[in-house]
């Protein structure tokens, strides 16, 4: 189902009705990717974002032990408003769950970074398909071996990107729209041979779903919001709270906000 507006969707997510990934739900709203903190550990995670944007774009940071947000959305609540979200203690993965108000605590700091969904409207609109919409699937994600620059008790971390395949001169076009989007990833990161940013196998993510790469095409990669699940996993914060791969929080303002011109 398309919703008509981020609210729609928000609503949905915060009761249980809507459980799926959300790219082009709610075609022309922001989406976010979340991170969830303890305090303490809140400022090694902004510096670690501002030295590394491309994966990591601020869009908002909350207030310690304030749920809700102001900048993204009027009446949005990081702890409900997210499809799934996963836990991690100490560097592992302990669950996912549908929300986090149980796991909420007054010294936790959320942010909200800028996700290559918000862009993906202005791909639409230029004729440029979307592999992953066109087979219901969630976008793929990798692992790669470039490298975060680390800040604090976050240290240097691979970057995980995500992919949609195009044919050479779709391509270059998707790298002109993209990069006036530098607040939601901006401009591609690398196109061609995925083994040359680490990836032996295209067919086998290691988050989303698997997409057909047809003849002629080429796979492109966008910096990806779930980068810092990985620097979770190298500096092993006591409590991490995140979206899952692919469910977004969906926002109020339009994507095109986040255009250059916008």
């Amino acid at each position: 189902m398309v919703y008509r507006t981020g609210s729609e969707l928000r609503a949905a997510a915060r009761s249980g009705a809507f459980t799926e990934h959300t790219s082009g739900r709610a075609p022309g709203y922001v989406q976010a990717n979340l991170v969830v903190l303890p305090r303490d550990w809140a400022y090694d995670f902004l510096v670690f974002a501002q030295r590394n944007p491309k994966p990591c774009p601020v869009l908002e940071v909350g207030e310690a032990g304030d749920p809700c947000t102001s900048v993204l959305a009027d009446d949005g609540d990081v702890r409900t408003d997210i499809p799934l979200y996963r836990v991690y203690e100490h560097g592992e993965l302990v669950e996912e769950i549908p929300e986090i108000t149980s796991r909420w605590r007054d010294d936790l700091v959320f942010f909200l970074l800028g996700c290559s969904f918000t862009f993906e409207r202005a791909l639409l609109d230029a004729g440029l398909a979307l592999r992953h919409q066109d087979e219901n699937r969630n976008v793929p994600m990798y692992r790669t071996n470039i490298i975060c620059r680390g800040a604090g008790r976050f240290l240097s971390s691979p970057m995980v990107v995500s992919m949609r395949p195009y044919l050479p001169r779709d391509a270059i076009r998707a790298v002109e729209i993209t990069r006036e989007f530098p607040g939601v990833h901006g401009s591609p990161v690398h196109i061609g041979d995925p083994e040359h940013i680490g990836i032996s196998r295209i067919d086998r993510p290691d988050w989303g779903d698997s997409v057909s790469i047809r003849s002629g095409e080429m796979p492109v990669f966008w910096a990806c919001g779930i980068t810092p699940q990985l620097a979770a996993l190298v500096s092993k914060p006591p409590l991490m709270i995140t979206h899952a791969p692919g469910y977004m929080f969906a926002g109020d303002r339009s994507d095109y906000a986040f255009h250059l011109s916008g």
